[in-house]
């Protein structure tokens, strides 16, 4: 199954992508208070996608990337479906720990989440593969931190606020002021994690070109 290490660091990078987009999804109905802001709680994951997207980036191209990305949107229009037939489906009565109401208060609010964030998801994937390959085409195997955090710098200005519209504002869910000071919080936070994870990037970089140059040796 496995012919090559590159297949299995494909895999590994892959399950990581994907668990994380599809988990920010599921609990993206929850907002907190961070000083005077707000933002979803989906947002915790997302930093775990930034990093095995550059990293898929940098060992399979653009086309891999491209094409995870629309696997992945794939999944969580998957996840939506079978959410939504878990909300049709009524709870036993006086059995199920979990009552149809309670059920929908949690994951009926990821029904306009999933929406809004499929379509964020491959327009800040298809902008950040852009980005990324343009940097790097112009600087080559150097300036690692330049194509990494320039990609999502760009990216996640666009995820940022057309997840948070369509979820929330478009919905009524929240006013505009509150749409815009979360967009902005969330948008900052993504960078600052981008940031902070440089060095993880490079010593992910480093780790699997030592791991795949073993295969050659």
């Amino acid at each position: 199954m496995f012919r090559s290490k590159k297949d299995i660091v494909f895999v590994i990078l892959a399950g990581i992508f994907i668990t994380n987009a599809v988990v920010a999804e599921l609990i993206g109905g929850k907002l907190i208070q961070v000083g005077p802001f707000v933002m979803s709680i989906g947002i915790l994951p997302w930093p775990v996608v930034f990093l095995t997207t550059d990293l898929i980036n940098e060992y399979f191209g653009e086309k891999g990337v491209k094409k995870l990305s629309f696997i992945t949107a794939c999944l969580i229009a998957y996840a939506f479906i079978i959410l939504l037939l878990a909300i049709l489906v009524p709870a036993a009565k006086g059995i199920s720990p979990v009552n149809d109401s309670q059920f929908y208060a949690v994951f009926g609010q990821s029904m306009w989440i999933i929406a809004g964030s499929i379509i964020a998801f491959l327009v800040s994937q298809l902008i950040d593969v852009t980005v990324f390959w343009f940097f790097k085409n112009r600087t080559g195997e150097r300036k690692i931190w330049l194509r990494t955090t320039g990609s999502t710098v760009v990216s996640q200005l666009f995820d940022s606020f057309i997840v948070l519209g369509i979820a929330f504002w478009l919905p009524g869910k929240i006013n505009f002021d509150t749409f815009l000071s979360s967009a902005i919080i969330g948008y900052t936070f993504k960078l600052g994690i981008a940031i902070l994870l440089t060095p993880i990037i490079y010593l992910g970089h480093h780790s699997i070109k030592k791991y795949l140059s073993e295969e050659t040796e």
